[in-house]
């Protein structure tokens, strides 16, 4: 019989710097309420020169370790979901791995957009589930802000920087994850991309003065197969364990645009309570959404022992995915 695989440890870390709202009105063209009636975002955070997706991801990974009561020695695993890692060699799971000291763990990236920590946390429980390790790290973190073009209204808004991650170990069968389901069509890679950089076209002097290296977005047709998407994944997610809708008790949406959020929440017929919503705080963390919402519904007490939690995301690729979760 299959394990369970239940989260023993949450943090997050985002960066001190604040970028608001205001502070855009003097870069680009834009003004708060344009901002934040069309994407529920007041204000993100924003790293300093020189710090990659490692550096956060060990601040959060380090706070998990201790929260879990776990060694760093003690890890099998560490898994980093992420599209904006330190460098394109070595993984920035190996770098965290270093920093941690976690000698014994295995190491990998994994990409997946905003999906990424989803991905990574399916992932994960199967390893533990099916009894290959003890103890996992996920860490879902993105640098949005490298990608992001400062002079482009559009896009410029909706991005910030963060981390986080948690500890997945063996529990008893329906404990923790119950359920996932994993979705991606890449036929609509067009709708979000960022067309250099990679091996098909090298950073050039040419992609540069392009700005090839920015993130791309149809943002009306993200917007419509996101609520689609999602939602299907919800309910696939919750046949496989034998619940519907009604039976969520909170649901966890990566934080994109807060008008996505709203129009899944009234397909699933939920009340505003049960969604929790930090976008106005930090913006589009990409893989880092997901742990950070999750980490602060815990710290704040919403999340208690027996609730049903779904955690559903979407993102370039295009991908998307639901994971269940016995709290």
């Amino acid at each position: 019989m299959l394990k369970g695989a239940r989260v023993t440890g949450l943090a997050s870390a985002v960066p001190e710097r604040v970028l608001t709202n205001y502070d855009l009105e003097k870069m680009v063209d834009t003004s708060d309420e344009w901002i934040f009636s069309r994407t529920g975002i007041r204000e993100r955070r924003i790293v300093e020169p020189g710090q990659g997706a490692s550096h956060l991801s060990v601040q959060s990974s380090r706070e998990t370790l201790k929260r879990a009561g776990v060694a760093p020695e003690e890890l099998d695993l560490i898994m980093v979901a992420t599209v904006t890692p330190d460098s394109p060699l070595p993984a920035t799971s190996c770098l965290v791995q270093s920093e941690l000291k976690a000698k014994n763990a295995a190491a990998f990236d994994l990409v997946a957009g905003c999906s990424g920590f989803v991905y990574a946390l399916s992932a994960g429980s199967q390893f533990v589930k099916g009894g290959a390790y003890r103890k996992v790290l996920v860490v879902g973190v993105d640098i949005l802000s490298s990608l992001t073009n400062w002079k482009d209204r559009t896009t410029c808004v909706l991005f910030g920087d963060g981390a986080g991650s948690c500890i997945l170990e063996p529990g008893e069968p329906g404990e923790g994850v119950l359920a996932v389901s994993l979705g991606a069509d890449g036929e609509c890679s067009k709708f979000l991309y960022i067309e250099a950089g990679g091996s098909k076209l090298p950073p050039s002097r040419d992609t540069v003065s392009r700005g090839q290296h920015y993130i791309q977005m149809a943002g009306n047709e993200v917007f419509k197969h996101a609520v689609r998407e999602m939602e299907s994944s919800l309910v696939k997610a919750l046949k496989e364990c034998g619940l519907g809708m009604g039976d969520l008790d909170f649901l966890i949406p990566h934080q994109a645009n807060v008008r996505i959020i709203d129009a899944l929440r009234r397909r699933a017929g939920l009340k505003e309570e049960q969604v929790v919503v930090n976008i106005d705080r930090f913006g589009n963390t990409s893989s880092g959404s997901i742990p950070i919402a999750m980490e602060e519904a815990c710290r704040d007490g919403r999340l208690k022992k027996g609730d049903i939690v779904g955690l559903t995301a979407f993102g370039a690729g295009l991908t998307w995915g639901t994971a269940i979760l016995r709290w």
